[in-house]
């Protein structure tokens, strides 16, 4: 009876093994293997090499659990025929598969997916071992599987949408903070949104005549909200460059009020309408600009948009105590439904 009931826990064991390695494998995030690579740990290493290619080390698992079920069930069922008769064979083979089927596979994969981490490196190395001692086998299994299963794909570790979800979930649970989960979700609209999305429009544009003395720019300057002022020419599309307010009232001061204003300006960052707010954003860093003509296609000028707008969608809405319009695209609209 000894010997009996040493067969079946030799069968529950090492299938409990293989079922708990082989969910443990797959629970394991490839964000933590690479991270748990990245730390030089030998099996976090194995691990990463099992991630990467998890066909054979898999089939590995697989070949050695039906050898413990089978050959292991065989042998256990000659034994207990042996030892209990064999007119008790088939009540013994319902109990073993009962037991397989709770000790071996519910139980063992329950605890492989619960602590997928810690068994993951532990297994990682015996398994890249095992499957190198049965490179032959695996290798003639392939050939048999691949043209019905095909060949693995390079997945990527996420998408846009699952970085948004789990930002949303992390902030709903308390793992961060509400604030950090808006923020991380509204990354992502940096390259979904255009600069003719977030531009002030022509209509609601501010702008200085350049041709004009500085003096009588006065009233303008004092009554303006911007920093930065749009210099014309001619017209609206004859843009000669931008402005800063401050160094304009200083001049002012200085008594230079005769000089006209295209002589204060800076050359213009222009750029397309269709430019996302991503790359703008990396323009206004690069020429450590804060303001750009929107241009359109036909080189006409849209309107104007700043390093402000960019980072209104990051953060929402910035209005500080001088701003008299809080939405100039709103302001833009009526006055285009008002001239109509």
């Amino acid at each position: 009876m000894i010997s009996l009931l040493i067969a079946v826990l030799i069968v529950l064991i090492s299938s409990a093994i293989c079922s708990g390695a082989e969910a443990s494998l797959f629970s394991v995030s490839i964000v933590k293997v690479k991270q748990l690579a990245a730390s030089e740990n030998k099996n976090g290493q194995a691990l990463l090499n099992i991630r990467t290619n998890m066909t054979r080390p898999i089939a590995a698992i697989v070949v050695l659990n039906n050898i413990a079920n089978i050959v292991g069930s065989v042998v256990v069922g000659g034994v207990a025929s042996a030892q209990l008769g064999s007119q008790w064979l088939g009540v013994f083979s319902g109990v073993l598969t009962f037991l397989v089927i709770i000790f071996s596979e519910i139980i063992p994969k329950t605890l492989g997916e619960r602590y997928s981490e810690n068994i993951a490196m532990a297994v990682s190395r015996p398994i890249l071992f095992v499957a190198k001692i049965m490179t032959p086998l695996l290798w003639c299994i392939e050939k048999i599987t691949s043209p019905i299963t095909g060949k693995s794909e390079n997945k990527f570790t996420t998408n846009e949408a699952e970085i948004k979800l789990l930002a949303s979930i992390g902030g709903q649970e308390g793992v961060i903070e509400e604030q950090e989960s808006a923020l991380i979700r509204r990354v992502f609209e940096l390259n979904n949104t255009t600069a003719k999305m977030v531009m002030t429009p022509r209509v609601s544009m501010t702008y200085l005549s350049g041709f004009m003395p500085l003096i009588e720019a006065k009233n303008q300057l004092l009554d303006s909200e911007h920093s930065r002022l749009v210099v014309i020419g001619e017209t609206q599309d004859d843009i000669l460059g931008i402005a800063l307010k401050n160094e304009l009232l200083i001049a002012l001061l200085e008594d230079k009020g005769k000089i006209e204003v295209k002589e204060f300006v800076q050359k213009p960052l222009l750029v397309e309408e269709e430019i996302t707010a991503e790359a703008l954003l990396s323009k206004f860093q690069k020429t450590r600009r804060h303001l750009g003509i929107v241009s359109d296609e036909y080189g006409g000028v849209s309107g104007v948009v700043s390093l402000e707008d960019v980072l209104e969608i990051l953060t929402g809405e910035i209005v500080d105590e001088t701003d008299k319009t809080i939405n100039l695209q709103d302001d833009a609209r009526k006055k285009i439904k008002n001239r109509r």
